[in-house]
């Protein structure tokens, strides 16, 4: 027996074969976005870094919007280990198939340890922006710097999640 039911609502739901290209990107890139996560015990910057705060140590990386955006990630540079980065500065680079991207320290603090893993497996950051795809481990010097950070859910309505 056929369910009508379910052909109709698959029709609803997908795109016609009319749709011009530019149009199903829009719906592809719409209907992805609303799957993204944005963990709540991170905190969030306009710049579409996390930061990771345990003690006076953080972890820092792009979020899962920044990376979709990006799309596959081919190569992270960062050359400030050892060095004390200022909030909003550069640290470092990511560079997409089609794009190289500034990163931005969302806290001053000392670079401490870059992820060695993204040398020879840059694409963790696709697939894991918030665990393997970390890019820096740091010393936070200011902490309160930490309350002008955006939380999940302010970060979501900046990008229209």
């Amino acid at each position: 027996m056929r369910h009508a039911c379910a052909s109709t609502i698959s029709q609803h739901h997908l795109p016609t074969k009319n749709w011009k290209s530019a149009q199903l990107k829009v719906f592809l890139k719409n209907k992805n976005k609303n799957k993204m996560r944005f963990p709540a015990e991170l905190k969030y910057t306009k710049d579409h870094e996390w930061i990771r705060v345990e003690g006076n140590l953080a972890y820092v990386g792009i979020t899962e919007f920044a990376q979709h955006e990006l799309g596959d990630i081919v190569y992270v540079d960062v050359n400030t280990l050892g060095k004390e980065v200022s909030r909003e500065d550069v640290f470092g680079t990511v560079e997409a198939v089609k794009t190289v991207s500034d990163l931005f320290m969302p806290l001053t603090g000392k670079i401490l340890e870059i992820n060695k893993k993204l040398d020879t497996n840059p694409e963790l950051v696709n697939s894991d922006p918030y665990g393997d795809g970390w890019m820096v481990k740091m010393e936070i010097s200011d902490a309160s710097q930490v309350e002008e950070l955006l939380s999940s859910s302010d970060y979501e309505t900046q990008i229209g999640v």
